[in-house]
């Protein structure tokens, strides 16, 4: 073997398909002197085994956008680097035996020709022409894509490492890293049995063995290892055919997909029993390995699959292939960097490795690169999973997901498996109450709570409201009529203090500094001027300030501040998360509540709007801040968690002569959207800019210098390509999903962030990023509602209670 180089810029350990795309886009962006480690041979792991499927349909709009542009590349790699893949690009089908599935098309369809996907939704009689092999019994109908198709999983990976080594990357097989060791230049130094090699950066792209490379760096990789099957049978004479066209078929519903394999056919399902493996720890070496076939878990499968292609009950089993795939808590890669580690970057546990090789390279080199990706990757980012990834939760999600690996991510659907893992000390009490929950960065948030004769087990419409829909009305009319109480645990806080800390924290905010005393809201950019993060900064004094931000995003915005903090040590940080629980009381009456457990003067000129306090409350030290998301006189109370429980109770007492109630993250959600206020991860996406996201009166481009000032005073002078406005729609039961399509006279003119109903103004509601030019208030749109045109309305913001009179109390 030769040598190892002393030292490369990057290092990537792994070479499979995602790790050797990551090697190749690296190149293609100019960073060459990179070295990929493999412990076996290329395309060992996950890769070898694979079936090789390169669909464009996702859930997630971002997604789709990462495996469709796989498929543009691998259209045009075997040219590129001269080297031969076999590509087959046979289009599919995909089968709808439910009107909610056809929805679901229908919405797919709508955000894939938005990004330049050409999906055709389909009568049975259309999908018959098709595929000609395949029985229509049950079918309302189903989606086309022409792209879709199945690759060769070990030319691919060769083909990335051709196009690397071309542009002078460097890889070594069968060179397994033994240790990893962070030195004090802030470098790392690799160990393997041919020597040490030192890199400024370090990629985990090895696949199911990723665990055991993040442990060398102290992470926890969140994965699990499931066993998947799929049949290849003998050749069928019928496919023999000059000719005979078999495109991959897909039945979502029965849980399997279909393919020709040569003169053959290759059948895949995920069955309802999912299998994990590996419990007591991963194998030294199973690179080239397979599981023993059991065919007993798959018979259900494979005689639906024979019902809808006959020919498939005609042909022999040549052989069955049952091999490892690492799965993550919600199924979506890890891309990006990891949590807490400077410089270290995850590309791995990939379950369509195949169709997302080539994507994820790009926005992993992106990462490195530009130190962001094009598209916001959030769905795809390590740093979404914080600390409640026990080993228990990773397989109980991991069999959850295989088992639902075509489910359709409905509105109102909360996934069970492996919850609760992070609850607030209400959550027996709020539970015992009837309340619903559902995760939100890991921790159980009360989302509705049903009256009597709600059955919470029933009621659901698919991607249309649900038939309790009236009970989340009922707790917005609370919230807006008397008082109402929400537990809020989670949120990400952060206190920082020291001689620095108003001129580093005023670097980092695109706004103000508040007075002492206050608050405001604040929005974090890169560089290019686009949002990293929103929090709100209570100035607790002259050099001390409290930072509160989504409870998602805490291990993020965390690493976004402690990359940022001067080396002088004049600015001190703590995560203060763990430490405090939150409970938001508001309504008409909120302030009559909150007097009766306080000496404290709540009054406007004692206690103002955008201010916070440390108060008592039932004998309880309390940071009351008087700020809310939904719209009404209230106060956000941030007190020991400890203290909640007690807390709850003394404010439920208080308010019961003023008919207080509980009300759920549902009605939250109804509430903020009438006062537009932005969420986080849906509206406040990576890819756009404060100014973009029309919250120009966030900015302030003559305070000085700040992160990203330049790029957003370009866009100031340019003015934005598109704006955020608020939609005032013509809509039935259902509501518009994130990344519907908005049309203005025939042409795409932007796409939906957050959509719902306001129960206070009594219309449905989507928030929208829209071209500038079709912003103006009044200005007649349209939205592509589950493959309907709607008419909507550009309205201005805030739909409810403009001047805030409310809040202001």
């Amino acid at each position: 073997m030769a040598e190892l180089p002393n030292h490369s810029r990057v290092v990537i350990i792994g070479g499979g398909a995602a790790g050797c795309s990551a090697a190749y886009h690296l190149a293609k962006m100019g960073w060459t002197d990179v070295l990929v480690l493999e412990q076996n041979e290329l395309t060992s792991g996950s890769t070898w085994h694979a079936a090789g499927n390169c669909p464009n349909f996702s859930a997630n709009r971002d997604v789709m956008r990462m495996q469709a542009y796989s498929i543009g590349l691998y259209e045009r790699l075997a040219e590129e680097v001269d080297y031969p893949i076999n590509y087959h690009q046979t289009g599919a089908v995909r089968l709808a035996r439910t009107p909610t599935r056809l929805d679901e098309f229908k919405h797919v369809a709508a955000v894939g020709r938005a990004i330049g996907i050409d999906f055709e939704v389909a009568t049975p009689s259309e999908l018959k022409a098709h595929m000609p092999f395949m029985e229509l019994h049950d079918l309302q109908g189903g989606l086309w894509d022409a792209k879709d198709g199945d690759i060769d999983p070990a030319q691919l990976t060769q083909a990335f490492a051709k196009g690397a080594r071309n542009a002078g990357v460097v890889i070594r097989r069968f060179c397994p890293v033994l240790a990893i060791e962070r030195l004090k230049s802030g470098e790392w130094e690799i160990k393997t049995p041919h020597g040490e090699v030192r890199a400024e950066k370090v990629v985990n792209a090895a696949g199911y063995y990723a665990p055991i490379i993040g442990r060398m760096v102290g992470r926890e990789v969140p994965s699990a290892v499931m066993e998947h099957q799929y049949i290849v049978t003998d050749d069928h004479p019928e496919l023999s055919v000059e000719g005979a066209r078999f495109p991959m078929l897909r039945d979502p519903d029965d849980s399997y997909y279909l393919r020709r394999e040569g003169n053959g056919l290759l059948l895949g399902p995920y069955e309802k029993q999912a299998t994990p493996v590996w419990r007591e720890g991963i194998p030294g070496d199973f690179s080239f390995e397979l599981y023993t076939e059991d065919l007993e878990r798959l018979e259900w499968y494979i005689e639906s699959a024979c019902e809808r292609v006959p020919i498939l009950a005609e042909a022999g089993v040549r052989k069955v292939i049952n091999g490892p795939i690492p799965y993550t808590p919600d199924g979506n890669p890890l891309i990006g960097p990891v949590p807490g580690v400077e410089n270290f970057f995850e590309c791995c546990v990939f379950t369509f490795g195949i169709a997302q090789a080539g994507g994820a390279g790009r926005v992993l080199a992106e990462w490195i690169v530009e130190s962001r990706p094009e598209w916001d990757m959030w769905a795809c980012d390590p740093r979404r999973f914080t600390d409640y990834t026990s080993p228990q939760y990773c397989e109980a999600k991991a069999v959850e997901v295989y088992a639902h690996e075509y489910a359709m991510h409905l509105p109102f659907l909360e996934w069970p498996a492996g919850r609760p893992m992070k609850t607030s000390p209400l959550y027996d009490h709020l539970a015992a109450k009837g309340a619903q929950f559902g995760d939100r960065g890991g921790w159980e948030r009360a989302t509705w709570f049903p009256r009597d004769g709600d059955d919470p087990e029933k009621g659901e419409n698919g991607f249309h409201r649900p038939d309790w829909y009236d009970a989340i009305g009922e707790e917005c009319a609370a919230v807006s009529e008397r008082v109402a109480i929400l537990d809020m645990p989670g949120f990400a806080k952060f206190d920082v203090s020291g001689p620095g800390a108003a001129a580093w924290l005023d670097h980092l905010i695109a706004g103000a500094l508040p007075k002492t005393g206050r608050i405001a809201l604040s929005y974090f950019c890169d560089e290019a001027g686009r949002i990293v993060t929103e929090m709100t900064v209570t100035r607790l004094a002259e050099d001390a300030f409290r930072l509160t931000g989504p409870a998602p995003g805490e291990w993020q915005d965390r690493d976004w501040l402690v990359d940022h903090l001067p080396d002088d040590g004049s600015v001190t940080l703590v995560n203060i998360t763990k430490k405090l629980g939150t409970l938001v009381l508001a309504g008409p009456h909120a302030r009559d509540t909150l007097t009766k457990v306080t000496s404290a003067d709540l009054d406007n000129s004692a206690f103002p709007w955008l201010s916070a306090q440390e108060i008592e409350v039932a004998g309880t030290t309390v940071f009351a801040m008087r700020v809310n998301y939904v719209g009404e006189l209230g106060w956000e109370l941030h007190a020991p968690v400890a203290e909640i429980v007690k807390l709850y109770e003394a404010l439920w007492a208080a308010g019961e002569e003023f008919g207080i109630r509980d009300f759920g993250a549902y009605a939250m959600e109804s509430l903020r959207l009438e006062k537009c206020y932005r969420a986080w991860k849906q509206d406040l996406l990576r890819e756009v800019s404060p100014l973009t996201a029309s919250l120009d009166r966030f900015v302030k481009l003559d305070k000085g210098d700040f992160l990203g000032r330049a790029a957003l005073q370009a866009e100031k002078q340019q003015g934005s390509a598109q704006r955020f406005v608020p939609l005032l729609v013509e809509a039935g039961t259902a509501d518009a999903p994130f990344a519907t399509p908005v049309w203005h006279n025939g042409a795409r003119v932007g796409f939906v962030s957050s959509a719902g109903y306001g129960f206070r103004i009594r219309k449905a509601i989507a928030l929208a990023f829209v071209d500038a030019e079709h912003c103006g208030e009044g200005t007649a749109l349209e939205l592509e509602v589950l493959g309907e045109r709607v008419p909507a309305v550009v309205a201005r913001e805030p739909l409810f209670d403009p001047k805030n009179e409310r809040l202001r109390g």
